[in-house]
């Protein structure tokens, strides 16, 4: 019960910070400004994103679920908050603002954000730590497809 409490309040606090990231973007993809850039050949199609994020946010929010059961301190609090203003703030800066090079250092410190849970906590979670593959693997992607944005653009 301590663990599904837990989850429903990450679930809600993630999926709030896709939310406000989607309402920071302004018109993001649709945008003339983002069509008409240089974009990655691998670039997924635009439903990708939303299914990705989506799997994302539920892996990860059952990451924090059982991460702050394990260990309720101010530590994980503050990296959680950390990566919240970095994952929010990235539609702002990239697509709203159109700073790929700040677009593109955000998303470096995000991975390492979320690398840092990872390696810090694997031994706490151990197999529960799987969770947070996915987002570790999206950020990945992202942040490829923002490198490639920058050096092309």
């Amino acid at each position: 019960m301590k663990f599904l409490k837990s989850f429903i309040i990450f679930l809600i606090i993630n999926f709030g910070a896709l939310g406000i990231g989607t309402w920071l973007m302004a018109d993001g993809a649709m945008d003339s400004w983002y069509q008409g850039l240089e974009k990655a050949p691998w670039t997924p199609e635009g439903w990708v994103f939303g299914s990705a994020w989506t799997t994302v946010m539920l892996c990860f929010s059952a990451y924090m679920g059982f991460l702050y059961l394990k260990r309720p301190t101010h530590k994980v609090l503050k990296l959680f908050i950390v990566q919240f203003v970095l994952n929010i703030s990235w539609n702002f800066v990239f697509f709203n603002q159109h700073f790929i090079s700040a677009g593109l250092i955000n998303l470096v410190l995000l991975l390492i954000i979320v690398t840092a849970f990872f390696t810090t906590y694997v031994q706490d979670l151990k197999g529960k730590s799987i969770l947070i593959l996915p987002y570790l693997a999206w950020l990945c992607i992202a942040t490829s497809l923002n490198l490639y944005i920058y050096m092309y653009n």
